[in-house]
């Protein structure tokens, strides 16, 4: 692990141990004496997260109204969004799991990546100020604001799905759910089918979550 080269990365100083503790997955953690884990700093930058980019909306987009700047906010902190950040910085080839989330791909999965991103937040906040958890958001978050407009078009993905298919002619989309892990930790697959076949899946911590997700990525295909 080259906590140096992420650092450099990131743009901003961490403590090593914090940083290391940010990439410390529960699953490594029950494998390895059930030692602490990423969950904290997780909670954490979730706040400092949906704190630093709500100020930010308020101050740039003065003419949209409040409804508008939920989905404006919600966009940006969701999960595909966070694990685009994460994957810019490489952060699932640093992470530390067990050896079943290893075998399962999970430094590649959405929500292992984006918690992954809020806990190294977190890290920067306890170790440098809200000034470095702030530098974090302005390189790797807020420029997605950039377009407002196509964000706001994306924050609804299934509605606008569906009325992308009606336009077409093609059938309702249809969501077909699964899940596995315990009831405490469980994760959903979304298999997204049109017209009978597969468009997408996707997964997520809820079912709704997943068909979000899954709709997310049915979209790409009509653009």
């Amino acid at each position: 692990m080259n906590l140096d080269a992420l650092g450099k990365s990131l743009g901003v100083e961490i403590e090593p141990q914090l940083l290391e503790l940010a990439l410390t997955h529960r699953s490594f953690s029950y494998e390895n004496g059930r030692g602490p884990n990423n969950e904290r700093l997780e909670f954490l930058g979730d706040a400092i997260l949906g704190f630093l980019v709500t100020a930010h909306i308020h101050d740039h987009f003065a003419d949209l109204d409040e409804g508008e700047l939920t989905k404006l906010k919600n966009a940006v902190v969701s999960a595909p969004a966070l694990a685009e950040a994460a994957t810019a910085l490489d952060l699932g080839s640093h992470l530390l799991l067990g050896k079943g989330e290893i075998q399962t791909g999970g430094r590649e999965k959405q929500n292992l990546l984006a918690d992954c991103f809020e806990a190294v937040l977190g890290a920067a906040f306890v170790s440098k100020g809200m000034p470095a958890a702030a530098k974090i958001v302005e390189k790797l978050i807020l420029p997605m604001l950039a377009d407002p407009v196509q964000l706001l078009d994306s924050a609804d993905p299934k509605t606008t799905l569906l009325e992308v298919l009606q336009a077409a002619g093609k059938a309702q989309p249809v969501y077909q759910i699964t899940h596995e892990g315990p009831d405490h930790d469980r994760t959903f697959l979304a298999t997204l089918l049109i017209d009978g076949e597969v468009a997408a899946s996707a997964e997520g911590r809820s079912r709704k979550l997943a068909e979000t997700n899954a709709a997310i990525k049915a979209l790409a295909s009509y653009k």
